[in-house]
């Protein structure tokens, strides 16, 4: 199931998450202004996650799997966590966000996933609990990667400090889920 956004509010979150993002690089308040999704608008309350990306090489990503609060907040909320806060890069500076371009994934529920071979690559994000680790790919990573579906899996287990073909022992649990992802033209 993937969650509907016109071209209205996905430009207006896009709007919104790069000036949430240039608000706290500037130390001041955000203008969200005319134009953008108010915060009370009705938008289904979903996981999120937003990635920064200059030119092809990833730069920031942060989400949640699950809805916590309202979508417009979860992207302005996960705006600052994947410029500022992943721990894979530096905090972005504001020169570097003028270069950067943003992505917003939009989740569906996750779904168990009893039967690995029912992984869809391109469609399926996928989601591996085993071990009391965790570790989670956005559906467009396999093919941004040129990964099939047992790289794929694998490389979830590696994310998660496992060692490949964990996801196939008794007690992972394995979740599947799709994305409505939209990006900035530039």
């Amino acid at each position: 199931m993937k969650t509907t956004l016109n071209e209205k509010q996905r430009l207006a979150l896009l709007a919104d998450a790069r000036e949430t993002i240039a608000a706290r690089s500037e130390n001041r308040a955000p203008d969200y202004g005319a134009g953008r999704v108010p915060e009370g608008e009705e938008l289904e309350a979903r996981g999120a996650f937003v990635s920064l990306h200059m030119g092809h090489s990833l730069r920031g990503c942060i989400g949640h799997m699950s809805a916590t609060n309202s979508l417009v907040r979860t992207i302005r909320e996960m705006s600052i966590a994947a410029a500022f806060e992943d721990p894979r890069f530096p905090p972005l500076n504001r020169g570097e966000l003028d270069s950067c371009s943003i992505e917003i994934s939009v989740l569906s529920p996750m779904e168990e996933c009893p039967d690995p071979k029912e992984v869809i690559v391109g469609t399926h994000g996928v989601y591996l609990i085993h071990r009391g680790r965790s570790g989670v790919f956005l559906p467009q990573v396999p093919g941004e990667q040129g990964w099939d579906r047992d790289e794929y899996l694998n490389q979830l287990c590696r994310k998660a400090g496992l060692e490949p073909g964990a996801y196939l022992e008794t007690g992972a649990r394995l979740y599947t889920f799709t994305a409505t992802v939209f990006a900035e033209r530039r």
